[in-house]
C-alpha cells in the first residue's frame, strides 16, 4: 500500500467551517472528497510539526484537527530530517520563516513517502520550489516524495 503524508493545511481544510471564498471551498469539498473516498487506498502518516500546528488556534478547531490526527500514524523526527530541514533552508529555497514547511517536506522524504498531500502552494506544491529541493534531497540520497494537492491524488493513473 502507498503512503501518505498528511501536512497541516489538508487536516485545517478537512474540518473547517465551509468557506465562503469559493476556491477555498472547492478545495474543502475536493479534501472532504479524498478523505471520504481515497484515504482507504493509503497509509496516511503526520509528524509532531502537523500535532504541534494543529493544536494553535481556535479551540474548537484544535479539538477537530486532533481528533482527526488522534487516528493517525506518526513519523518521528529523525536526525535525517532534521539535517535534511537544515540544508533545504541553507539553500534559500524556502526562508528561515517557514522551517516547518521545509521539515514537512524532509519527514515525508525522509521516511520515504509516496505522496506529501498538502495545499500549501507557497512554499511546499510549488513547482519552481520542488525542482530545487528535490535536486537537494538527490544530493542528501533521498528521492521526495511526489507533492500534490488532494485533487491531484483523486484518481489511479
Amino acid at each position: 500500500m502507498e503512503t501518505v503524508y498528511l501536512e497541516t493545511t489538508f487536516i485545517s481544510y478537512l474540518v473547517a467551517l465551509p468557506s465562503r471564498d469559493l476556491i477555498v471551498a472547492a478545495h474543502q469539498q475536493v479534501t472532504n472528497d479524498w478523505w471520504a473516498n481515497r484515504k482507504i487506498k493509503y497509509e496516511c502518516y503526520i509528524s509532531e510539526i502537523v500535532v504541534d500546528e494543529a493544536s494553535s488556534g481556535d479551540e474548537n478547531e484544535i479539538k477537530k484537527r486532533l481528533a482527526i490526527i488522534d487516528e493517525l500514524m506518526l513519523l518521528d523526527l529523525t536526525e535525517e530530517a532534521n539535517t535534511l530541514t537544515k540544508a533545504i533552508l541553507n539553500s534559500g529555497v524556502i526562508p528561515q520563516k517557514a522551517v516547518r514547511d521545509a521539515a514537512h517536506i524532509a519527514v515525508a522524504t525522509v521516511h520515504e513517502a509516496n505522496y506529501l498531500l498538502t495545499w500549501n502552494c507557497k512554499h511546499i506544491a510549488n513547482a519552481h520550489i520542488l525542482k530545487k529541493i528535490g535536486k537537494i534531497c538527490a544530493a542528501s540520497d533521498f528521492e521526495m516524495p511526489i507533492v500534490c494537492t488532494p485533487e491531484n491524488l483523486m484518481e489511479d493513473g
